[in-house]
């Protein structure tokens, strides 16, 4: 999956970003597990840009809700 910009993330509406949001996890939970398991070789670069996704879409998110 491509990173997200964060110009890109405000493009999206709410229930988008939901979703997306529930990718991410979801990816992420399968990263972490693969690591914790010692098979994560290729793809140990892709926790870091994933969590910076989510903190993205959680951003944005609490912008909708303040505003």
């Amino acid at each position: 999956m491509a990173r997200i910009k964060m110009k890109t993330v405000r493009e999206f509406n709410e229930t988008d970003l939901k979703d997306r949001l529930a990718q991410l996890r979801s990816e992420l939970t399968k990263l972490k597990i693969e690591a914790s398991k010692g098979t994560l070789r290729k793809d140990s670069g892709k926790v870091k840009p994933l969590r910076r996704d989510i903190a993205r879409v959680l951003t944005r998110l609490n912008e909708m809700k303040s505003k």
